[in-house]
């Protein structure tokens, strides 16, 4: 590898906060701290509907600065996935995203060994700001697969609402993965879910970025598509590219090229990425608090889809594998990205909405 990481471990593997970031992170995957959204706010607003509109679908904005029109729902059931936490009503997403999830599922049981995927939060019926858990997944094109494989029952809907996540990580270890829990299965699982030229990209913990390249001895073409990032240590997140004739869809720069085992990796192993804010100044003014976010922040076409006419029920919106993602876009091409995007999440550095709180 480009960077010697057994250097690393040795210079801060005995730093004191090593074991309270361990536990930690092995603790799940932790978000950001949340408070309840103020009425009238763009999470509190997307976050009140429970139907998608009616018409073709379109992702709008950026994946953590916008929405999405003709949603469709990934069923909570399939031979080869289940659909978790059905009580957040996050199952909705574009249609090329539905049909890549079925489409994995299927894969996976097929070629990597994996009985069928467990799925996670996508988007609300209409995208946006969430009110708990993501700074993202407001296009429809973000989806999380967890690192648990599928039971071979049907669950319950209690079920999925308690089944407890299942961190790769160690207890008390600063991001070292748990070889009791972690398996070739996951590997190949990942290497899959990065193999489809759909997909942009896909956030994993730096622990398990590690571990696929100290490890994978297949084709790592695809490697660099695992991003490090915080939590995501019982889950991976898959963000897929704007569809082909999206034009209201703001692409993400591409990935840098290689495989991603560089020092960009290393930094995660350094004190850097955990220190806790400095404090203050003694005469310094408090900072203000950060302000909501609000629909006018938002793309304005945002404003039509929250006051757009709903379909008539889940049902009637929920993916049937017919659905047409190729029909769902003018010939207008992808936005391209913007230079001063400041919303883009970066491949290296503090994402704080993400960043888990140490404890």
């Amino acid at each position: 590898m480009a960077f010697g990481f057994a250097q690393a471990f040795r210079r801060f593997g005995r730093l004191a906060l090593a074991g309270a970031i361990g536990a930690g992170l092995a603790a799940g995957d932790v978000g950001a701290e949340q408070k309840t959204p103020s009425p009238g706010s763009a999470k509190a607003l997307f976050g009140g509907v429970s139907l998608p509109t009616q018409g073709l679908a379109q992702p709008i904005g950026f994946y953590a600065k916008g929405c999405m029109a003709g949603a469709v729902a990934l069923p909570t059931d399939g031979p080869t996935w289940q659909a978790m936490r059905l009580s957040r009503n996050r199952r909705w997403g574009n249609p090329v995203t539905i049909a890549l999830l079925e489409r994995f599922s299927q894969d996976a049981a097929k070629y990597a060994g994996w009985p069928g995927i467990l799925v996670g939060d996508i988007a609300q019926p209409r995208g946006g700001p969430m009110p708990s858990g993501h700074a993202s997944h407001q296009i429809g094109l973000d989806a999380d697969v967890w690192l648990t494989p599928m039971p071979p029952h049907r669950m319950t809907a209690d079920e999925r609402e308690d089944l407890p996540f299942t961190s790769m990580l160690q207890k008390n270890k600063f991001l070292t993965i748990d070889p009791r829990v972690w398996t070739e299965s996951h590997a190949r699982l990942l290497m899959l879910a990065a193999s489809y030229p759909q997909v942009e990209r896909i956030f994993v913990n730096p622990a398990i970025k590690k571990k696929m390249c100290d490890t994978w001895t297949g084709d790592r073409t695809n490697l660099g598509k695992l991003r490090p990032e915080y939590g995501h240590d019982s889950h991976f997140h898959i963000r897929l590219k704007c569809p082909p004739g999206a034009a209201g869809c703001t692409s993400q720069a591409p990935v840098a090229a290689g495989d991603g085992c560089d020092k960009s990796l290393a930094w995660w192993f350094t004190p850097a990425p955990w220190a806790p804010p400095k404090p203050p100044k003694a005469d310094a003014k408090p900072p203000k608090p950060p302000r909501e976010m609000m629909v006018s922040d938002l793309p304005k076409a945002c404003a039509a889809v929250l006051d757009a006419a709903s379909v008539a029920s889940i049902q009637a919106a929920t993916y049937d594998g017919e659905t047409s993602a190729a029909t769902a876009f003018t010939a207008a091409p992808a936005a391209a990205p913007t230079a001063d995007d400041d919303e883009a999440l970066p491949d290296v550095g503090p994402v704080p909405n993400d960043k888990p709180t140490i404890q």
